[in-house]
């Protein structure tokens, strides 16, 4: 995609009539709406949204070391890359945007998509910064520190890293060439570069260097500890969500009294059922409660319709001597060891 975007700025340096925007649109109800994941969806529309309704002027949102570092304005680290050039700019990102956004959102859940989403647009930025004031000091020449960047095309350069991490293999033509995926963001940055000089060279590397961190280094450790910090700390609630090769389960909120959770609620018993503790949703062996167990574990459900058998044919001796123990059942029917954990 972006390979197309510097053709066509190669052949139209102008702002056109919003052609951008509605060829987004035509693809987006072509997907289908509700064919794209809520934090993928929800993230273009907030691209779109400050396009159409910049919170500043280019200028003022734009990424430099001078305007970020030696002028204090950080803010335009949560800015540039939400923020576009022109329609045809926003086209090209939002639409590897989405290709991206659908694969990896399904595979990683959407908490933790929006979660690489927030880091990788900080990061970038920061990396951008690093790696420009590393240019300056080393060529001495300042206008290093003057280029200013913005668009989401570092972001989804880091993306490209981490969703070829994830589904490996393959190759894909680029400009004829038939190239490996796992080498294809490496070729795109080094042929929208010749093609298009005034792309951000430095921050789509930056962008390919915090995927590497992601996939190779430390910064998906550092995700994980972070994130399990907050959510001990009560500060976070989130749904423990499993995953296995044919998509997604999960067993919903946990209920109390689990101590690692601050948000809190309460099981509906029916009257004169048996308090009993709740399954740890932390432990993806817990097997998931039905709406209709009235709160009982399995063996206090199996004691139930014995008793209710009983008492309704008047034969409790007879009954006893064919009753299974339900932990023998309980084997043959549950798998725990075929689910995972994502963290």
């Amino acid at each position: 995609m972006l390979i197309l975007y510097c053709v066509f700025q190669m052949r139209n340096r102008q702002r056109g009539s919003d052609l951008g925007l509605l060829l987004l649109a035509c693809q987006v109800f072509q997907l289908g709406i509700d064919n794209i994941p809520p934090v993928t969806l929800a993230t273009l529309g907030l691209n779109v949204y400050l396009f159409l309704f910049p919170a500043k002027p280019l200028l003022q949102t734009c990424l430099s070391v001078q305007e970020a570092f030696w002028y204090r304005d950080w803010r335009r680290l949560l800015l540039s890359p939400f923020h576009h050039v022109d329609d045809m700019h926003l086209y090209f990102n939002m639409a590897s945007l989405l290709w991206k956004g659908i694969n990896l959102e399904r595979k990683l859940g959407g908490a933790w998509f929006a979660y690489l989403l927030s880091v990788f647009s900080v990061l970038t930025g920061l990396v951008y910064l690093l790696l420009e004031t590393g240019l300056t000091h080393m060529t001495e020449d300042s206008s290093y520190s003057l280029q200013c960047a913005v668009g989401f095309s570092g972001v989804l350069f880091g993306l490209k890293v981490v969703n070829n991490h994830y589904h490996p293999g393959g190759a894909n033509y680029i400009m004829g060439l038939l190239i490996a995926n796992r080498y294809a963001c490496w070729v795109e940055l080094v042929l929208i570069h010749i093609m298009n000089p005034g792309t951000s060279f430095v921050g789509h590397l930056a962008g390919i260097l915090v995927g590497l961190l992601y996939t190779t280094g430390p910064l998906k450790r550092l995700m994980k500890t972070c994130a399990g910090f907050v959510t001990s700390n009560g500060h976070y609630g989130r749904q423990q969500t499993y995953f296995n090769s044919s998509g997604y389960s999960g067993y919903g909120m946990p209920y109390p009294p689990n101590p690692h959770y601050g948000q809190q609620s309460f099981i509906r018993r029916q009257y004169g059922a048996p308090y009993r503790e709740p399954y740890d949703t932390a432990v993806p062996s817990a097997p998931s409660q039905h709406p209709y167990t009235a709160g009982l574990s399995e063996e206090e459900q199996y004691a139930a319709a014995v008793r209710a058998s009983l008492n309704d044919r008047g034969c409790r001796s007879s009954l006893i001597k064919g009753i299974v123990h339900p932990n023998e059942a309980l084997l043959k029917i549950y798998s725990p060891s075929g689910y995972q954990r994502f963290r």
